[in-house]
């Protein structure tokens, strides 16, 4: 440094620093929490490719459906095998394909790293791993077969993609580290293990006869002892979970050394089984991959992969108490919420979107969106209703996002028998009613397929942004206690139809008679944003006070 002025010195340390701080990252406020992206809050509207889709072939046919699906970030997988072909030798074609496809259609990123575990089995695993077992020991079954799953247990699996990994994110940081194409990273894909509850091998067998590790038994308030002591009936899942959230989180480690943007692991949910009432226990190991951040063990993978910021639940289930209680499981001050897979089901393109939003989610993410056939789009045209909910809050997602941070945001969706919900702001109400028509003296009929739904966000103290599918939305002055009596109403001053552009709001039109008079209409046919003011005025003539006291 000698000779160097210590005023340049001094800005080039800043401009460092200021480039750290515009790194994608997480931000949290009162137990809420923020994606940011170049310093703002950013809304991941997201796809998810097909497995075998990142190829120059396969991605031309991407593109389109992505564009089509309104999204602003793509999910897209790059393969251990063939980024290193050969140990040491590596090849980051497919990443460079991917982060320069998605600059020209002017998408962010996230990669998915198919690396030790691909939905609980090693199908991207290198051949020159794959083949050599002895060197790369597999996990072994209780009855001693060899598994096509990579043991976590083992040094020179971990070394190994921990070395490819890291050579992977320092790329990604000599090629993209002042664009920030690349927004987040997944750490493998539904990991754990097929075939069996937990690892057999001899040298998993002698870390499961000792104790567990005081970091985990401190953490749990849990008394020490081996694993069956301490877990009983949830041994054999409990120590496959600390394994692999162990492994992983020296993978993740070792790529944040090279790059720190946000990483997470998806999960494989364990799903309710209905079957007969002595059967209803999930089989690790059969029914989904035994030792991943499945809901029964967010808690330990919390403890044990600490360089892991998100778990996030892949979602494939029509079964909509079930994904709210998923959300209730992964929505916690020390997880913030993404659903990067799900079905092209309605229910999850349509109410799950708008009820992850109410849970704070920083995104959504659909599967399967392209045009390889794979996800059977004919003709290479995309149904309407697949798109709707991204097309309309594209122009506003960092709006959105700020919304959830701040608390200001709320959702209601349709269920089923239930055509009318009321969300509360403080002193006013927003009342929601599902479905047309709805006639005077009449409770709303609901939709056939349970597609109303609805976002509310306070935007000041009697301001507000609404909209929403097959729903219509009134506002009253929120119900007094017992002991009071009501003695104010509300109305709208105005009503406003218009879009963000660039964060600011534009007016289209004002509303009012037809379009105020039964609430704030909203078809799926005609999607819109609505912008209001309301204000108070007394209930009666003479009064002044809100209520009697």
């Amino acid at each position: 440094m000698k000779g160097i002025p210590l005023a340049f010195i001094a800005f080039a340390t800043l401009g460092v620093q200021l480039c750290a701080q515009q790194l994608p990252s997480l931000e949290k406020k009162d137990e809420r929490h923020a994606f940011t992206v170049d310093g703002k809050p950013f809304l991941i509207l997201g796809a998810q490719i097909n497995n075998s889709s990142s190829w120059p072939a396969a991605l031309k046919t991407a593109w389109p459906a992505l564009e089509a699906m309104h999204v602003n970030t793509v999910e897209a997988p790059v393969y251990w095998e063939q980024m290193e072909p050969s140990p040491g030798q590596f090849d980051f074609s497919t990443v460079d394909l991917l982060v320069n496809g998605a600059r020209e259609h002017n998408l962010r990123l996230v990669i998915l790293w198919f690396g030790t575990w691909k939905n609980g089995q090693n199908h991207y695993v290198p051949e020159w791993m794959k083949s050599d077992t002895k060197k790369y020991p597999r996990q072994v079954s209780s009855y001693g077969k060899l598994l096509d799953v990579m043991s976590p247990n083992s040094q020179t699996n971990l070394d190994a993609d921990k070395h490819a990994f890291a050579a992977l994110m320092r790329h990604i940081r000599e090629t993209d580290g002042t664009q920030h194409t690349v927004i987040m990273m997944q750490v493998e894909n539904e990991s754990g293990g097929i075939g069996s509850v937990r690892d057999y091998s001899a040298a998993a067998q002698k870390l499961f006869e000792a104790n567990v590790p005081t970091s985990l038994t401190d953490a749990l308030h849990k008394k020490q002892g081996t694993w069956q002591q301490v877990f009983g009936a949830d041994a054999d899942e409990r120590f496959a979970a600390f394994s692999t959230a162990s492994y992983i989180n020296q993978v993740a480690k070792a790529g944040k050394a090279e790059y720190p943007i946000p990483m997470y692991c998806n999960a494989w949910l364990t799903y309710p089984v209905h079957a007969l009432e002595t059967r209803n226990r999930p089989s690790a190991g059969q029914e989904y991959p035994s030792g991943g951040p499945q809901q029964q063990n967010i808690d330990l993978w919390k403890i044990a992969a600490p360089s892991i910021d998100i778990l996030a639940p892949d979602f494939y289930s029509d079964d909509i108490p079930f994904f709210r209680s998923v959300v209730a499981a992964y929505a916690r001050p020390d997880n913030p919420l993404f659903i990067p897979e799900t079905g092209l089901s309605k229910n999850n393109l349509g109410p799950y979107f708008f009820y992850s939003l109410g849970h704070g989610a920083i995104g959504f993410s659909p599967f399967g969106v392209d045009y390889t056939g794979w996800s059977h789009f004919e003709d290479g045209k995309m149904p309407e209703w697949l798109s709707q909910n991204f097309a309309l809050f594209a122009p506003m997602q960092q709006q959105v996002a700020e919304w959830n941070l701040a608390g200001k945001l709320q959702t209601a969706v349709e269920e089923k028998g239930i055509t009318r919900k009321v969300l509360h702001f403080g002193s006013v109400d927003a009342v929601v009613s599902f479905g047309y028509p709805q006639h005077d003296g009449e409770q709303p009929p609901g939709t056939s397929d349970l597609q109303g739904r609805v976002m509310v966000a306070q935007t000041g103290p009697m301001e507000f942004v609404v909209t929403g599918f097959e729903t219509s939305v009134s506002f009253v002055q929120s119900t007094p206690r017992e002991d009071k009596v009501q003695t104010r109403q509300v109305e709208i001053l105005r009503a406003e139809e218009g879009q963000y552009v660039d964060g600011a709001w534009q007016t289209a039109r004002i509303l009012n008679g037809d379009q105020t008079d039964r609430g704030l209409i909203f078809h799926a046919a005609n999607p819109r944003v609505n912008r209001i003011r309301l204000q108070e005025i007394p209930l009666y003539e003479g009064d002044s006070g809100r209520f009697n006291q």
